[in-house]
């Protein structure tokens, strides 16, 4: 599994809970996302059989379905009468799903992307954030609240290289800011005007107003540095705001404001990702991999975690149930609608100004995007650090993607 909060959760109450009812023991491997991605692609690629159930995304399971790597989840979720898959969020459903239109992973959270901002700190400036700013709105508000002698930045944003770390908000900027990865011909457009724009906009306003240690930030570092009251902005995923609200992890809880992804040229920006519990072809357990991804998955576990670790830890964003829970609803009232309505507007067909090939929001739905997006990912971290130009980075960025380009024309 990432090792994401709510992860972190499942693995510290399966032995009282799930095992106990069960028997059945689970171990666990949790590692950072990039390095999560590494070991699962290469076990499950070479069939190494590893792994009973291993957390994959939106963007491995249509890929890895069509791989054959995975066992379809659907006939298990039609045949366990308490699952009820009839519950679960259509775009969460769409996005784990094959050519065939069966379930290839079962989703354990889902999200968009919002900014989450410091309202004490908006508060003493006088500022007042709209429910839905634009990119320009943030960075006036980030140079306002800049504080570097007090160590607090105006904004924490990814730098940390990789596809999924600072590819996911940055494609979001270069979505409404006119840009595109491919035209729908497959046409490359990484050094285009408004690629180009986009990115120089996200590094500058990184360089000028964001956190110290930008270049080796990911989600985890944002959420700490945020969390801690080090930063008035960030913009991130919307099961962060858990975590934030949460007394025991974070400073800023009860503090927190919630807007809408920032635009520019587009009436919406936010992603749409999920995380999720898929079991590889070569799984030797697949009936208790089920139970296990069936409990971790489901209505209860939710109830669990609300009951056992507070409301607003509950890992969200994939069942319309979570939505109509009380308590839910009491510990989430600060952000819970904004998460759902980002969700639900989140559109992986139509993310920017112009047609897309292939699907996605904040990446691109081809097996070629994991490797493009991390190498040209690490030219713009880069860039971010002072080592070279955006420029630079996306001129190379526009060869790599020519390359994977001339396979699907």
């Amino acid at each position: 599994m990432v090792g994401n909060p709510q992860m972190e959760d499942l693995a510290k109450i399966t032995a009282e809970n799930f095992t106990a009812d069960t028997g059945i023991t689970v171990r666990f491997t949790i590692l950072p996302e990039n390095e999560l991605r590494d070991r699962v692609t290469q076990d499950v690629a070479t069939q190494g059989g590893q792994y009973d159930v291993a957390t994959i995304g939106a963007y491995e399971a249509p890929i890895w379905a069509q791989n054959g790597w995975l066992h379809e989840l659907s006939s298990y979720a039609d045949a366990d009468s308490g699952y009820d898959k009839a519950d679960l969020l259509g775009p969460a459903v769409a996005s784990l799903s094959g050519a065939d239109g069966k379930l290839y992973a079962a989703p354990f959270y889902g999200e968009s992307s919002f900014l989450m901002y410091n309202r004490e700190l908006f508060a003493a400036a006088g500022l007042t954030m709209p429910e839905r700013p634009t990119w320009q709105q943030v960075a006036d508000f980030a140079a306002r609240l800049d504080d570097k002698q007090a160590g607090v930045a105006g904004i924490c944003l990814r730098g940390l290289p990789g596809w999924g770390e600072l590819f996911a908000p940055l494609t979001t900027v270069v979505n409404t800011f006119g840009g595109t990865w491919f035209e729908q011909d497959w046409t490359p457009k990484v050094n285009a005007p408004e690629f180009t724009a986009a990115t120089k906009f996200y590094v500058d306003l990184l360089r000028a107003h964001g956190q110290p240690g930008a270049p080796q930030s990911g989600f985890t570092e944002c959420l700490n540095t945020f969390g801690q009251g080090k930063a008035a902005m960030w913009y991130d995923a919307t099961s962060a705001a858990g975590t934030l609200e949460d007394p025991n992890s974070s400073t800023v809880a009860g503090k927190v404001g919630y807007a809408y992804a920032p635009v520019d040229k587009t009436d919406s920006a936010g992603w749409l990702w999920v995380w999720a519990l898929a079991m590889p072809k070569t799984t030797k357990n697949a009936d208790a991999a089920w139970q296990f991804i069936s409990w971790a998955t489901g209505k209860e576990y939710e109830r669990l975690v609300g009951a056992t670790l507070g409301w607003s830890r509950v890992p969200a964003g994939k069942r319309q149930s979570t939505y109509e829970i009380p308590e839910y609803r009491d510990s989430a009232a600060a952000f819970a609608d904004i998460t759902l309505k980002s969700i639900q507007e989140a559109d992986p067909v139509n993310p920017g100004v112009q047609p897309r090939p292939a699907l996605g929001v904040q990446f691109v739905g081809i097996p070629e995007f994991a490797d493009l997006g991390t190498k040209v990912s690490q030219e713009v971290s880069a860039a971010i650090a002072g080592q070279v130009s955006v420029d630079k980075a996306l001129a190379d960025g526009q060869r790599l993607a020519e390359e994977a380009a001339a396979r699907h024309r």
